[in-house]
Parts: structure tokens; C-alpha cells; sequence
């Protein structure tokens, strides 16, 4: 195996959280709100961003997300068709009038939630993916503690007001960190308008409840909230010169404000900051041996971008990574872990990267295992 591998690259890194303390002043009229950068996770701007509050449909965020995974480890299937149960069709609220016994795909139904903002669609999905509208809760909170939310408690996969129901600036910044990886989703939170049942008497037209999609360039998502309790919610995300930020708002007043302050949000963002690259998602970082493997040698490559957030008025620091690697055993999958990337800035580990190999290494049978030692042989008498 090779050595543990250190690199360094001049790159700047700086102390990005900006707190309501700080002169900055952004989305004053929020209860609580926070921004990010999507790629590092660095907090660029918080205010009271860890208060438990009513997340509205902002909770949906969460579910989209199950629903990805669903349909990307293939236990739900894009064209699949869904029968609406009656508790589906009866949720109130914001709603594609899904009817009791209708079938509609699982693309539609999604297309209903993340434009619309379906209850109705939600809870179809969810009853979809776990079997009943409880047991997916259940997976939400469970996912809540695999992204260590300290602040989130779900009740619901809508989001409609219930007690014991919240959540906060930050863990819905998690939330839409985590969603955004999967890129499929922006394809549905980007559309401004669109129909469902098109080309029938029950044709359905679907405007997004996201207004910055059409009136903020970059803007592709992602989910609004509101209700009496909970007020106006935004969490938005924009991508501009290759970065990509997302902006958390609970609690504004009206639609206006809210959409204004998320506004100003991402004009700061862009203003200020931008991101440099150290290494790209899958770039190889070295090659590596495989111990009883069909192939002995394979590449491994970052999980992830390697990303550093940099303002754009500073002098330029120091950023460094240091590659620490398993014992690499067949079989082996791509997406398994087998090491770690640590970005360094002075000395210290201010972010850490999983590391994966690029395909998948099946283990090798025995005659391979033997023609691999009969190399090794013909190869160590020859270089004698």
C-alpha cells in the first residue's frame, strides 16, 4: 500500500461565520435564520439559528430526501404508479386534489411536492416508501439522528401544524445540504409552472410556491413553509460561478419580507465569496492494492468535491490535505469507504472528505488468486 499522501495547495481559508452580534445585519425580520456554503457546509452568515420552530413544508425537505434514496437504491421507481390511499387524499392544506383510488407515477407525485408542495402527493409517496404515513416518520427522525440534528423532531412528512413538531434554521440548512447532492431534485424545485393530468378533464396547474425561481437568477430551489404558527419560511439555494449557497429563513412576517431578506441573503453570498477547488468529486488521488481482488490495483478517489470557501477580499492563506487510507480487502464496491481526505489550514483539520475507489474490485476465486502468484513469480525471477 502507499504511504499516506500529503499535498498542499495555496488556497485561502478564513473565519467564515459572520453572528448577529457582528455588524452584518441580514434577514432582520426572521426569527431565526442561517447561511451556507453547500460544498463545505461553512456557515457564512447565523442569527438564533439553533431556536426549535415550526418548519411548516419546509419539512418536505426531509422527505424529498428519503424519496431520493428510495428511488435511487430502487425500491421506488420514477415511472412507478402509486394508489392513493384515503388518507393520502384526505390531508388539507396545499394539495394537487389527489382523489381516493386515483393512480398517479411517482414522478408526478413528486413533481406535486416539490413545485405545489402536495400534502396529498407527500403522503402518498411516503406511504409508498415505508408502507404507512407513521412508519415514515419514523425513517424521517431516524435520518434526523443519522445527520445529527440536535434540534428536530418530525411528526409529520408534510408539515402541517402539530405539537411536537420542529426543527431549526440550522438542521433545515443539513437537511437541504444533504437533498442537494442529489441533483435529480433540481430538476422538479427549478420549474416555475407545469401540469399534472394534462390532456384531461382533471388537468391540475402547478405553480411554485418558490417565487425566487423565476425572479432571482441561480435560484433552483428549494422549499417554502407556512402556516399560522410556523409564519413565512424560505430555505433557497442558488448556484453562481460554481458555488452553490443556500439560504435558511423561519418565522418572517409575509411572503414579501421573506422573499426580499432571502434576496439580500444571496446577493451577500455571491458579493462576498467564493470557492476554490482543491480536488474534484472522483479525481484520482492515487492508486492502491487490493488484497485478493480480481484486479490488484485500483484508484481511489474523493467522495466529494474538495472545496475551500474563501472571501473575495482576502489575501490568499495557506490550505493543505493529507490522504489516510485503509488496508484495501476484496470485495469492494464504489461508494465504500476506504479512507479519509483531511483539508488542513495551519496545522489544523477543518474539513474531512470520505475516500472511495472508482469501481467496483470483486474478490478474486483461487485460480485467479494462484495466476496472480504465478505473475508475481515469473515477474520476481525476471527482475533478478
Amino acid at each position: 500500500m502507499k504511504k499516506i499522501l500529503i499535498m498542499g495547495i495555496c488556497l485561502l481559508i478564513l473565519p467564515l461565520k459572520v453572528s448577529a452580534e457582528d455588524e452584518l445585519k441580514l434577514a432582520e425580520n426572521a426569527k431565526s435564520s442561517i447561511l451556507i456554503e453547500a460544498s463545505t457546509g461553512e456557515v457564512i452568515y447565523e442569527n438564533n439559528a439553533d431556536e426549535k420552530l415550526n418548519p411548516a413544508s419546509m419539512t418536505k425537505m426531509m422527505s424529498m430526501l428519503l424519496i431520493m434514496e428510495a428511488i435511487e437504491n430502487g425500491s421506488l421507481k420514477w415511472n412507478q404508479m402509486i394508489r392513493v390511499s384515503e388518507n393520502a387524499s384526505s390531508m388539507g392544506g396545499s394539495q394537487i386534489l389527489l382523489e381516493t383510488d386515483e393512480e398517479m407515477s411517482v414522478r408526478d407525485l413528486f413533481k406535486g411536492v416539490a413545485i405545489a408542495s402536495g400534502n396529498d402527493a407527500v403522503v402518498a409517496l411516503a406511504e409508498a416508501v415505508a408502507g404507512t404515513e407513521d412508519a415514515f416518520v419514523k425513517m424521517m427522525n431516524d435520518k434526523a439522528k443519522e445527520l445529527n440534528l440536535k434540534n428536530t423532531n418530525f411528526k409529520t412528512p408534510h408539515g402541517l401544524d402539530e405539537a411536537n413538531h420542529y426543527s431549526s434554521a440550522r438542521d433545515m440548512a443539513i437537511i437541504a445540504k444533504e437533498l442537494v447532492k442529489h441533483e435529480k431534485v433540481l430538476e422538479f424545485t427549478s420549474v416555475y409552472e407545469d401540469y399534472l393530468r394534462e390532456n384531461t378533464d382533471k388537468r391540475i396547474w402547478l405553480v411554485n410556491t418558490n417565487k425566487l425561481v423565476r425572479f432571482y437568477e441561480g435560484v433552483d430551489g428549494l422549499k417554502t413553509g407556512y402556516t399560522k404558527e410556523a409564519g413565512y419560511c424560505l430555505t433557497a439555494t442558488a448556484e453562481k460561478d460554481g458555488m452553490r449557497v443556500i439560504a435558511v429563513v423561519m418565522g418572517e412576517p409575509d411572503s414579501k419580507t421573506r422573499n426580499a431578506e432571502v434576496s439580500s441573503m444571496l446577493d451577500y453570498a455571491f458579493a462576498q465569496y467564493k470557492i476554490d477547488n482543491l480536488l474534484a468529486m472522483n479525481e484520482n488521488i492515487g492508486e492502491y492494492e487490493v488484497d485478493k481482488g480480481k484486479e490488484r490495483i485500483v484508484k481511489v478517489v474523493p467522495q466529494t468535491d474538495a472545496t475551500v470557501l474563501r472571501k473575495k477580499s482576502e489575501k490568499k492563506g495557506n490550505a493543505t490535505y493529507e490522504v489516510k487510507m485503509e488496508a484495501l480487502k476484496a470485495p469492494l464496491k464504489k461508494g465504500d469507504k476506504v479512507g479519509q481526505l483531511y483539508i488542513k489550514e495551519n496545522g489544523k483539520i477543518i474539513r474531512t472528505i470520505n475516500l472511495t475507489v472508482n469501481k467496483d474490485i470483486p474478490k478474486a476465486n483461487i485460480f485467479e488468486l494462484y495466476l496472480q502468484y504465478l505473475k508475481d513469480v515469473v515477474t520476481s525471477n525476471i527482475s533478478l
